[in-house]
Formats: structure tokens, sequence, C-alpha cells
């Protein structure tokens, strides 16, 4: 993995929330690439409960200070970051105060899903691409966790599908049993379709459920990497019918040397 370069983006990284499979693995799989000697880069969502002083997130206001549209509404970014302690591994986080800065990630104190976690999606999705941009970063890989990442992929075959920056690189979407009860905003899809991807594309967003945007983020990826045990046998299913190459679930003992030979494969 030596100067590899690889961009992990995902909804959920420890130690800035709570330790589940999204999260843990989020952390995990940088880090035994940053162990090999490879470059990484962390992206996540800046959600109100994180802790910005104990975990010392500062702005960047160098990247901060764009405007991304999101279904015809101007929204700010802000930009933040932060380095895991001992690991020399830097985190940065997508903010704004509309979609994030509520003391919860996914849902309110009842469990109701926001209704807007849509955009807070496709919000995410172009604020780490637009970022990656402003770096002049390019990644050889771009590997994608937890189900508000899910956009990615597709922004980045369609949207952004003519970047010279992003001309050979290529996307991993991991697939995790961590889903959610009932389905997104009904507009989603066209919410995704007013920034020109085309219908047909994502015809499966129509019911944005868990398994319907897992299916969509699989459609863009270029190789997908079962994560949990116990993904529904329906999404499993889909994943090996769907001639990307793909990855059986590993236990968390035997992940690395499976995830690296992985990579290699792209």
């Amino acid at each position: 993995m030596e100067d590899k370069r690889i961009l992990y983006v995902s909804s959920e990284v420890v130690p800035y929330l709570a330790e589940n499979e999204v999260s843990m693995m989020s952390y995990d799989v940088p880090k035994m690439v940053n162990d090999q000697g490879g470059q990484i880069r962390i992206f996540m969502p800046r959600y109100g409960n994180i802790n910005e002083r104990r975990h010392q997130l500062h702005e960047v206001i160098r990247l901060s200070g764009m405007n991304l549209v999101v279904n015809d509404l101007d929204m700010p970014l802000i930009i933040k970051v932060a380095s895991i302690p001992k690991e020399r591994i830097q985190v940065y986080f997508i903010d704004n105060d509309e979609y994030f800065k509520r003391k919860a990630t996914f849902t309110d104190e009842d469990g109701t899903l926001y209704p807007d976690n849509d955009e807070r999606a496709i919000f995410f999705a172009k604020g780490v691409v637009e970022t990656v941009k402003k770096l002049n970063w390019v990644p050889d890989i771009i590997h994608v966790h937890g189900w508000l990442a899910s956009m990615l992929p597709i922004y980045m075959k369609h949207y952004y599908k003519d970047e010279a920056l992003f001309a050979d690189t290529k996307i991993v979407t991991s697939v995790y049993t961590q889903s959610f009860e009932g389905a997104l905003d009904p507009e989603m899809i066209n919410k995704v379709k007013f920034d020109g991807v085309p219908e047909d594309s994502v015809s499966v967003l129509t019911d944005p459920n868990f398994d319907n945007l897992m299916k969509a983020a699989v459609d863009h990826s270029d190789g997908v990497i079962i994560a949990s045990e116990s993904v529904s046998s329906s999404l499993t299913k889909y994943i090996e019918s769907s001639g990307k190459p793909f990855l059986s679930f590993v236990p968390k003992n035997q992940f690395a040397e499976a995830y690296t030979r992985f990579y290699g494969l792209l």
C-alpha cells in the first residue's frame, strides 16, 4: 500500500462518535493503510453531538466559504479538521448549520429519521468532492462507508464525471447491515435529478429505503465489500449479481490482508 492514496468517506468514525460496525471499520481500515505507508484522508459529517472542544476541531478558513446548491438552495460549506490522537491521521469534517448543528446523527430524540436526511447526504457528497478538489489531492481509491455517504458514488459518476482530477479514481463501497427503518424523503430522486443525474440510473431511489440507497451506490461503484456478516440476502444477491468485483465478508482479525488484496485488484 506504499504511497497509495485512499480517500475514506464515512457517515461515522470513532473516536468522534460511538462505536459500531461502521464507525470502527471507518477508523481501522484507514489506520491499516496508514501503517502500511499509504496516504489517506478521512471525511465525515460534523454532527452537533461531536464534542468540538474535546476533539480539538478547528475550522479551515481556506477550505470553507463556498456555497453548495442542494435542491436549488444555496447552502454554505464549512470545513473543520482534527487529528486522531497518536495516529497522525487527519479527519476532515463537512459542516453546515442547517444540516448538521442538531445534537444527533440521523434521528430525533423519538427515533424518527430527520426529514432532510436525503439533502444532508447530497450536501455531504458534494462537500467532500469540492474540498478534495481544493486540496488538489488525487485519490487512487475512494472508499465509502455508511448509508449517509451513499450518494458519493452516484455524484462521482455523473455530477463530477468530467473532473480530470478523478479520471483514474476507483470507488469502493462497503455495505453494512446498519440500516434505518422506513424511507427517506420520496422527493429524493427529484433532488438528485435536479443535479443532472439521469433518472434511469437511479430509478431505485423512487423508494429511497436503505436497501435501495445501497443498490444505487453499488451500481455506481467499481468494487463492493460486504462489510457485515449479516447483510440481507437480497442485498447480498444484488451485489453478487452486479458484475462488480466484490469481497465477501471477512472477520475483523483478517480484514487487513483481504482489503489490501482487493484494493490491488481495482
